[in-house]
């Protein structure tokens, strides 16, 4: 395995977490590093555990083999200086855990990143436009990376770069969100047939965040957004009309029909992420005006990640 880098010996890059979205900027960036001398990109994993070895692992092994150093360190219990203690001896940190790493998990890392005093800290914010949604939403959490937003533009020493990605792509189609039911062969409507969402996969995130990172001149203390695509229900069940060569039922459900389900189930997770998404600001900008059309990077449309995955 590489040994632990130091941020003085050349550019170092962190990811916290490989699950979908890390392997996907992991991946994207060992293109990049590769290419540059003394240059180290690493990962950090919870610690295995005990009695494992990990030497039997084999993602550990295809990331060793990939010159990617393994950290180690459990963000959910790990103390503040535990995780800044690791994030120190790096110049760039990318958190890629989201949501399921528990309440208060994203102020934890933003605070570690500053403690450590490195120098670039991307925090997990791939998703919405929090400054545009505001605090007091459905989805409690969001609030969370409002704070994350006010530690980062609270300081100067560390800079900061947020990604606006809006929903991942697949879970527009994903069944327990309740927007493509192809089981019914129907499109529900959050708010209005007209309502806008951004989606963008993160095999494309990953591919532009490492964009973002190594671009010239230098992006720092500013929000970028992304646009994998940018279209509305009504396109949406137009796309799956020409997908499954017949009429969708299409359904829409009112603002008031889901402020009513969030009432009956206040902690569904669903009911929450509907009534944020049926929102006719900050779930949504022009694809056009998006980093990655700007630089002119192709991404993956949510018509073709419908035809290659759902046929």
């Amino acid at each position: 395995m590489p040994a632990t880098p130091s941020a003085a010996d050349g550019p170092s890059i962190l990811v916290i977490g490989a699950g979908e979205l890390g392997a996907s900027v992991l991946f994207a960036l060992s293109h990049h590093v590769a290419r540059l001398p003394d240059a180290n990109l690493a990962v950090l994993l919870r610690p295995p555990a005990a009695g494992v070895d990990v030497n039997s692992d084999a993602r550990r092994r295809e990331l060793a083999e990939a010159g990617i150093t393994v950290e180690h360190a459990d963000v959910a219990t790990a103390s503040v200086a535990e995780l800044a203690a690791v994030m120190g001896r790096y110049h760039t940190v990318i958190s890629c855990v989201g949501f399921a790493a528990g309440p208060g998990t994203q102020r934890k890392l933003a605070r570690s990143a500053l403690t450590a005093g490195v120098s670039r800290y991307f925090p997990w914010q791939f998703g919405v436009d929090y400054d545009e949604i505001g605090r007091g939403s459905a989805q409690t959490l969001f609030d969370e990376q409002l704070d994350v937003r006010d530690l980062l533009r609270g300081q100067r020493a560390t800079e900061w770069v947020i990604i606006s990605t809006g929903m991942f792509t697949s879970f527009l189609f994903e069944p327990a969100f309740g927007v493509v039911d192809l089981s019914t062969n129907t499109v529900h409507a959050l708010g209005s047939w007209d309502n806008q969402v951004t989606l963008t996969t993160p095999d494309d995130i990953g591919v532009l965040t490492a964009d973002i990172v190594f671009a010239e001149p230098r992006i720092r203390d500013t929000v970028v957004y992304l646009a994998g695509d940018t279209l509305s229900y009504r396109e949406l069940a137009d796309i799956l009309d020409r997908l499954r060569g017949n009429a969708v039922t299409r359904t829409l459900w009112t603002t008031d029909f889901l402020a009513g389900q969030l009432r009956q189930n206040p902690e569904d997770t669903m009911s929450k992420y509907r009534a944020v998404f049926a929102r006719t600001n900050g779930v949504a900008w022009p694809k056009d005006q998006s980093y990655n059309v700007v630089r002119g990077i192709s991404t993956t449309t949510a018509e073709q990640w419908a035809r290659a995955n759902l046929v």
